[in-house]
């Protein structure tokens, strides 16, 4: 069993999956412990898959997984979460913008007993090295209120895509998430309130990439996928003991 499993959930990332591939590989020749990469091709429609494979055929370290159709980030990152081997499990974004070397805080936690850990850009500011257009990052202000009050109270930054879990966490998580889309962190980490683990924010660099994909035109899915996750986990909600029920 690899120690470490990655998880990189990949949309049409042709030009910026190998280059970040790359990176992990190099990084971990370092590091003492064994690693797993997977790369969920998410129905791409550029060569994605081609340069997964590519690299996969150079180094071992490397598994594709395919997903039949385009089905979202959460659905990608639910099915490496499922599929990974390693005793620890952390998912990333595949243009790296929170760098690679931050695998190792997040493991440092959770090797001390925490059950999830998540990078945080709002713990640090400073750890910014190239800040969203303005309205994005409003926008993303905006969002976190809403979750807190809803969902998260005290958690700063849900949507930063470096999360990593013990592996007997992430099965009874991922087992139960149903969110495909923009949403899908909020969910996850719902659940994990909810069921009692323990959850810790550390701050992490963090750089944007201007080709990323989230727009002002997507504020009414994530209105919908706000109430849905409301929906879906009202019986652990009702379950959950009295001080974790954070809505009514």
């Amino acid at each position: 069993m690899p120690y470490l499993s990655l998880i990189i959930p990949a949309y049409n990332e042709a030009n910026r999956l190998e280059p970040s591939l790359c990176k992990a590989l190099e990084y971990f020749e370092c590091c003492s412990y064994s690693v797993e990469i997977l790369v969920v091709n998410d129905g791409s429609t550029d060569a994605t898959r081609e340069v997964a494979e590519r690299v996969a055929m150079q180094d071992a370290r490397v598994r594709l997984l395919e997903q039949p159709y385009n089905m979202g980030k959460g659905a990608a990152v639910r099915c490496g979460m499922m599929a990974a081997e390693g005793e620890y499990r952390i998912f990333s974004d595949a243009d790296f913008s929170t760098p690679i070397h931050e695998v190792e805080r997040v493991l440092e936690r959770l090797e001390q007993g925490v059950d999830v850990c998540i990078g945080s850009r709002g713990l640090r500011p400073s750890l910014v090295g190239k800040h969203q257009p303005w309205y994005r990052e409003k926008l993303g202000k905006l969002v976190n209120i809403v979750v807190q009050a809803m969902f998260l109270p005290g958690i700063t930054d849900t949507q930063c895509g470096f999360k990593g879990f013990r592996a007997s966490v992430a099965r009874a998580i991922f087992g139960q998430a149903r969110l495909n889309g923009w949403m899908f962190d909020v969910e996850v980490l719902y659940i994990a309130m909810l069921l009692g683990f323990r959850i810790e924010e550390i701050p992490v660099e963090w750089y944007n990439d201007e080709r990323s994909t989230v727009r002002l035109s997507h504020a009414w899915q994530i209105i919908r996928e706000m109430r849905a996750i409301k929906r879906l986990h009202a019986h652990l909600y009702h379950s959950a003991p009295q001080c974790l029920q954070v809505w009514k």
